[in-house]
């Protein structure tokens, strides 16, 4: 039976905030088609997402773009179309996935990686592609041509550098903090290389937002599988939004009582929360070339870590 309190949740959230068609089928086949081999008959897709607000038309325009966008492939048997990530989506998605439900924060003990983008051997447009890349992977600008971050992860800034043409033309180096020898506190590094004050407002509003929906299903006898999916999608698509803009920076150069890590910790619940009742809705939606969708890949369970385990633990 469906929750009165959900459904004007979902009400409220598709009202008020903007979410577009693209991103969100983004976040729907990295989040829940992947991990059941990610493809899918268009047409079950078009039924799966119609209670998140998306018509058919929407649909199959958001997939026709995302094609030309080298996100998806299709592939038509018959008179049905069926989608699947390509295998640049799929890095896309991996790229981008693996901070949200992996904390990839550990000890740190004081290493940056510096990028030099300044060569003359990097033309101007492949030097902002770069740059808006390593933006994006949280680097910040610490001088003109030279950006750093402090837990940056090795392979994806060699995909960047791969995937921009520049692996060769610019100059990686690795530093490290000397203590009471820097020329400046790094707290005020921080604050001048990233914008910490608007990412925290961020992580705010989603935990503002989402702890009441963990409260109603933590109350709750049992989830209706369609708001169950719709809420961990929706969940996933805002952490994404907050979790893109995050530069990830270890504990020590964060603020006190950072928002970020309740918000993970809220996040981690609800999806364990959400979890089995959204897998029994897209069982039940879903439809591939073969049939029913195939088991869950065994990475679905990693996710979140120990919260997601511990729920299905109970949950047995």
């Amino acid at each position: 039976m469906k929750s009165r309190f959900i459904s004007q949740w979902m009400d409220d959230f598709l009202r008020e905030h903007t979410v577009r068609a693209n991103s969100l089928i983004i976040t729907i086949y990295g989040d829940a088609i992947a991990p059941h081999g990610g493809t899918v008959w268009l047409g079950s897709f078009i039924n799966l997402v119609e209670p998140l607000g998306l018509n058919p038309r929407m649909v199959r325009t958001s997939v026709f773009r995302l094609s030309k966008e080298k996100w998806l492939v299709s592939e038509q048997i018959g008179r049905k179309s069926y989608y699947s990530l390509t295998a640049t989506g799929r890095r896309r998605f991996e790229h981008a996935y693996r901070r949200i439900y992996d904390d990839p924060r550990t000890v740190w003990d004081g290493d940056w990686q510096i990028v030099f983008t300044t060569s003359g051997n990097l033309p101007a447009a492949q030097r902002d592609a770069l740059r808006r890349e390593l933006l994006w992977e949280g680097f910040g600008i610490l001088a003109p041509g030279v950006l750093a971050h402090p837990y940056a992860d090795a392979d994806s800034l060699l995909d960047i550098l791969q995937g921009t043409g520049a692996h060769d033309k610019v100059v990686v180096m690795q530093g490290r903090t000397l203590g009471a020898l820097s020329s400046r506190p790094l707290q005020e590094l921080v604050r001048d290389c990233w914008n910490l004050d608007a990412i925290a407002q961020d992580y705010k509003r989603f935990i503002d937002c989402f702890r009441p929906v963990a409260r109603a299903m933590k109350a709750s006898r049992g989830l209706d599988p369609e708001q169950a999916f719709c809420v961990r999608t929706l969940l996933i698509h805002e952490f994404r939004r907050v979790q893109l803009r995050d530069p990830q920076l270890p504990k020590q150069l964060l603020p006190n009582e950072w928002p970020g890590d309740v918000a993970r910790q809220l996040c981690g619940e609800l999806y364990a929360l959400t979890r089995d009742s959204a897998e029994a809705y897209l069982q039940d939606v879903l439809e591939t070339a073969d049939g029913a969708l195939p088991d869950v890949a065994p990475y679905f369970d990693q996710r979140f870590g120990h919260l997601t385990n511990a729920k299905s633990k109970e949950q047995e």
